[in-house]
């Protein structure tokens, strides 16, 4: 049997007996993208090769590192961004309202060229189709090593991480999406995808496909299933926690919010069950609200 509880438990020890699941404070440093949505409504679902009536929905806050980061400081946690934006008048305006809301931006790079943009399309279910307009190339600073955090979640495919992580995994908890999936590709205690996103040769036997991708540090690989809920695999042991059913508004960044979940318990030492748990309800609750910054920054909706 895998871990069931601690990743790291001499760490977390005095945090994990002390914490509320809902007070924990720690510090995560997500590495990814930020961006600007720019938001189409349509009337019906999408239909390809016809013409589709909408309305324009205006800009806010994407990418999946930004938006994991809105729902960690929303709970409590300490979010360092890395990422990159434009030397544009959008870059300026993304980090300045990304710190407004808490997150920290110091590792954002502002002299790329221009600032990620994509096109959201979301129609009257809820459901979107994401169409990237632009993207900015992150640039990983030599000093990444060192710096402080008690969790990495790593949301970024660039293979100059490999070594950063095979680092970062001996004495703190990495949690990092696939794919890619690559023999070896990222070291990591946890790894992180979706069904829609994996094949069938992956998901035949989650576990040892996600060994062959993290190595020997890999605890668990999460699966996620949308409105299914999701699936923890262990060396040996299977966790499964199903999402309640709720009224879908925008299905924008659910699974960044869910790994925003994952990471927050997972960061203060608590086992897979919990963070399961908390992922799938912080990931359900945030298809109840538009847009990818949570209402109130979380309030009591993702307690």
């Amino acid at each position: 049997m895998p871990g069931l509880g601690r990743l790291h438990p001499d760490r977390h020890e005095a945090r994990h007996r002390a914490a509320d699941w809902n007070q924990i404070v720690a510090t995560i440093l997500i590495i990814g993208s930020v961006a600007w949505d720019e938001v189409v409504h349509l009337s019906n679902p999408l239909r390809a090769g016809s013409h589709n009536a909408g309305r324009w929905g205006g800009c806010r806050i994407g990418g999946g590192a930004a938006n994991t980061a809105l729902a960690l400081v929303g709970s409590g946690d300490r979010a360092l961004v890395l990422s990159a934006v434009g030397d544009d008048k959008e870059g300026v305006r993304l980090v300045t309202e990304l710190a407004s809301h808490g997150v920290e931006i110091g590792l954002i790079d502002r002299h790329a060229g221009q600032t990620t943009r994509s096109l959201v399309m979301l129609d009257n279910r809820g459901e979107r189709t994401v169409v990237n307009l632009a993207r900015t190339a992150v640039c990983l600073p030599q000093t990444l090593v060192d710096v402080p955090a008690d969790c990495c979640y790593v949301r970024s495919a660039d293979p100059a991480l490999t070594p950063v992580l095979a680092a970062w995994v001996r004495d703190r908890t990495v949690v990092a999406h696939v794919p890619p999936v690559h023999d070896g590709f990222r070291p990591a205690q946890v790894l992180l995808g979706s069904v829609s996103d994996l094949d069938a040769s992956f998901l035949d036997d989650p576990f040892a496909a996600a060994r062959r991708v993290a190595g020997t540090p890999l605890r668990w690989v999460v699966v996620t299933d949308g409105a299914r809920g999701a699936t923890a695999f262990g060396d040996g042991a299977v966790l499964t926690v199903a999402a309640p059913t709720v009224e879908v508004v925008d299905s924008t960044g659910a699974g960044d919010v869910f790994a925003a979940g994952l990471t927050h318990v997972l960061a203060a030492g608590g086992a897979m069950q919990k963070a399961l748990e908390t992922a799938v309800a912080w990931g359900t609750a945030s298809v109840t609200y538009a847009g990818t910054v949570p209402p109130g920054l979380l309030a009591e909706s993702l307690s």
